[in-house]
């Protein structure tokens, strides 16, 4: 926003005021508390406006205050499991905890595991596609196979990967059956 005056203010809140509605809604499944926070965020923007950095985006800034404003609403109004709202993924997953970082080496090593149980050229198309992001013809074009020997080849990785982590599936499926339940009893 080149000036910050009340008419460029008038016109990012109207352009911007609804979507980021939905955005604060999705943290805390409440309209008219998310309409509240996205309208505090605004007067917040507006008695900051001198001290707002101009060369970073202003709805930048306002989805960061939002996110903010969203995580503190649900600490402060909610009474949640703070399991519940990792669950939600609107905390880190990871927090340092020492519980988490063993569960999370033990997936990695599980996943490296599957992954080095992969017949060579399997692992090779699967470790392109997941890990270098390439697409399907960059690896068929890269290996010199076909389009159709990359998907049968990553059909045969995602079944085996599947197969071998179906234990950490049968976890997170707990995990939001747990989550489920306790929504009901609030």
């Amino acid at each position: 926003m080149q000036q910050f005056d009340k008419e460029n203010f008038e016109k990012l809140f109207r352009a911007e005021f609804k979507g980021l509605c939905f955005f604060a809604q999705k943290y805390v499944k409440d309209f008219d508390a998310a309409r509240e926070i996205v309208q505090d965020s605004f007067i917040s923007l507006w008695e900051k406006r001198a001290t707002i950095d101009a060369s970073r985006p202003v709805k930048s800034y306002l989805t960061t205050a939002i996110h903010n404003k969203c995580h503190n609403y649900l600490r402060d109004n909610r009474k949640f499991d703070t399991n519940l709202l990792q669950i939600e993924n609107l905390f880190e997953l990871s927090d340092g905890s020492g519980t988490d970082v063993l569960v999370e080496k033990e997936l990695h090593q599980s996943i490296k595991l599957a992954i080095d149980e992969l017949p060579e050229k399997c692992r090779e198309v699967f470790l392109l596609n997941r890990y270098e992001n390439l697409k399907y013809q960059q690896i068929a074009d890269q290996l010199g196979i076909s389009v159709k020997t990359v998907e049968a080849q990553m059909s045969k990785a995602l079944r085996h990967m599947r197969i071998k982590l179906a234990g950490y599936m049968t976890l997170v499926l707990l995990l939001i059956a747990i989550a489920q339940l306790l929504l009901k009893k609030l």
